[in-house]
């Protein structure tokens, strides 16, 4: 048995990962129907929604990522939360209305009902390969942390938590996924703050004192507003960098990621909707801000020396923490692994079986497709290796090749403009190629929502009129 956990922590992580899938057998009663699989039936309350979307949104990159980040540098990286907040009430104001008015499982059905049946199966596809990648991306992240507390292989680590989150997913749906979610996330938050708490108490003169170090040390720094930078779109966490990325981040990936727009449709209403929405980005901000000062405070703790990137906290945690507290932070690792697991399941599922299959009535059937989809998860998840940016950083900017042009697509749903489906595929395309470019230029990531939000509209109206202009002269 490994060293850094013992028999005590183990029967803590038994129990927490065994209640889980009972509550999710148990669940199961609430689902017959496909709408209460995808949505719950529209009941859920605003909190728990709220609670479940900062869960999906952050998870295990949160828990490990966000304290590398502040072990390693400074805290510019909150500086995107103060645009997450910007982009969800952008959101809450231009693209919620429009799901509720038209009373849709998926969003790409509004597509597909604005633009044609091809359009909306094409966004429907960008999304499943982006939830794709990018969430197993994230599952690799949390199997490198269960590999520094348990004697597994990262095969065998995949395999113990897609298992026991596919029980429970396949069982009880979405309603389900949301209330272990905030299960999940009140355990990690938890977690974050036993670690802060015992950091205070290793080092000489407690948190005060540590943040006089960090400040001292440079490692404090919120803003970025250095002149050099902010001419330089190679710097991603500049001030305007950052906040205008986070805030095209955030209105693209809770406006037109079914992921976390699922969720947030499972309300009663189009105001739950809307606290829902912007309550989490508050709660994000306070989160980033707990996992920052947590990392730096580790820093002091181990005297700055290079630790793995990614695995500083679990290092913590492993050799700092008592036995059974360890085995509870250890079950919040897991916890925040396996809210995104099991959303990115669900919502691959419901965009399978509404945009693709088009079986709206077979919950059986959804019941399969999200077992193939947690396999296909599993499998990419093991396909991923170790690398030099942490893994939060490599999950936003798969996001960012995509979501730019998702964006512009469902803005343009607001026009009265009528588009050519050629024109918006266009847009599409170009939107992605955009993003490539400036991948290979070496411009930072995040202002690749914003350039490919503006190609992808400019491109659909140029071609769109371009083809009408055909259209005009064949018919003359």
């Amino acid at each position: 048995m490994s060293p850094a956990i013992n028999t005590l922590d183990i029967a803590i992580i038994v129990l927490f990962l065994g209640g889980t899938v009972g509550y999710g057998v148990w669940s199961r009663r609430y689902s017959k129907t496909t709408t209460a699989y995808f949505l719950a039936e529209r009941t859920l309350p605003w909190y728990a929604v709220m609670f479940s979307v900062v869960a999906t949104e952050t998870s295990v990159l949160t828990f490990v990522s966000v304290p590398s980040l502040a072990y390693s540098g400074n805290w510019f990286f909150l500086q995107l939360a103060f645009g997450y907040i910007l982009g969800r009430i952008a959101v809450s104001l231009l693209l919620l209305p429009l799901y509720y008015g038209t009373g849709v499982t998926s969003i790409y059905q509004y597509v597909g009902q604005r633009f044609g049946i091809p359009v909306q199966r094409v966004t429907s596809g960008i999304f499943l390969i982006t939830r794709i990648l990018a969430d197993g991306v994230r599952f690799f992240a949390t199997a490198g942390v269960v590999l520094v507390l348990l004697p597994l292989s990262q095969f065998e680590a995949v395999l113990l938590l897609g298992g026991v989150t596919l029980i429970y997913t396949m069982a009880g749906g979405i309603r389900t996924v949301v209330w272990m979610d905030t299960v999940q996330f009140i355990l990690y938050l938890g977690c974050g703050i036993i670690a802060l708490v015992f950091a205070h108490g290793i080092i000489d003169g407690g948190i005060g004192a540590g943040l006089r170090e960090l400040s001292s040390a440079g490692k404090l720094e919120i803003m970025n507003f250095s002149l050099q930078g902010l001419f330089s779109a190679k710097t991603p966490y500049t001030f305007l960098a950052a906040v205008l990325g986070g805030a095209f981040l955030s209105f693209a990936s809770h406006g037109t990621d079914y992921m976390m727009v699922q969720r947030i449709l499972s309300t009663r209403s189009l105001r739950s909707a809307r606290l829902a929405l912007v309550g989490s980005g508050v709660f994000v901000l306070f989160q980033f801000g707990l996992f920052l000062l947590v990392g730096g405070l580790i820093w002091i703790v181990y005297g700055g020396q290079p630790l793995t990137m990614d695995r500083e906290l679990p290092t913590f945690i492993a050799d700092q923490l008592p036995t059974g507290l360890r085995g509870i932070l250890f079950a919040g690792v897991l916890a925040a692994a396996m809210s995104t697991l099991s959303s990115s399941i669900n919502s691959l599922a419901s965009s399978t079986v509404n945009d693709w299959l088009k079986r709206t009535d077979d919950v059986r059937l959804s019941r399969l497709v999200s077992l193939g989809w947690g396999l296909v998860l599993m499998s990419v998840a093991m396909m991923f290796r170790s690398q030099d940016n942490p893994v939060v950083v490599l999950g936003l900017q798969i996001a960012s090749f995509t979501y730019g042009g998702l964006l512009g697509l469902f803005l343009m749903g607001r026009a009265g403009v009528r588009f050519h489906p050629a024109a918006l595929i266009t847009g599409l395309v170009g939107a992605a190629a955009a993003v490539v470019g400036l991948k290979i230029q070496g411009v930072a990531w995040t202002w690749f929502i914003l350039v490919a939000t503006a190609v992808n509209i400019g491109l659909a109206y140029g071609v769109n009129a371009i083809l009408a202009l055909i259209q005009s002269d064949t018919g003359d």
